[in-house]
């Protein structure tokens, strides 16, 4: 089934200029680049954007690090693009992410793994409603 999903290269990932190599490997995997666009979100846009986090240690730190630089949001688009994605992108924790993927390759810890990835078709829904009206949306 062809499906939708946010991705995000985060500030580490985008100061590091990896937004060519990680993007390469989502295409790589079938993926195609729907839309994207590079933006530096507020403390209020990182707030809501992670709300579901809000009683979490780690809410503050989380929003705090998201707000500290460029980001690059994308829609990714294509056949189980939501667990192609996800298994692009590695386990959370880089250190226990599979061999190849992206947070074993550029993550450096927990926080700063690199990459956002929608985990499940009514969160991808909602992420890229967020960041994207449907106009800026182009299916290839």
């Amino acid at each position: 089934m062809i499906e939708r999903t946010l991705s995000i290269i985060k500030p580490d990932a985008v100061a590091r200029g990896l937004i060519g190599e990680i993007l390469k490997r989502c295409e790589a995997a079938g993926l195609k680049i729907v839309a994207a666009k590079l933006l530096h979100l507020s403390a209020e846009q990182a707030g809501a954007f992670y709300a579901v986090h809000k009683e979490r240690p780690f809410f503050a730190s989380l929003t705090e690090y998201m707000c500290s630089g460029p980001i690059l949001v994308s829609v990714l688009e294509g056949e189980a693009a939501i667990s192609k994605n996800r298994e692009i992108m590695g386990a959370t924790d880089p250190a226990k992410a599979a061999p190849g993927t992206i947070r074993r390759d550029w993550g450096k810890d927990v926080e700063k793994n690199a990459v956002h990835g929608s985990d499940a078709p009514q969160t991808a829904q909602w992420e890229i409603v967020f960041f994207f009206k449907p106009d800026e949306i182009h299916s290839r």
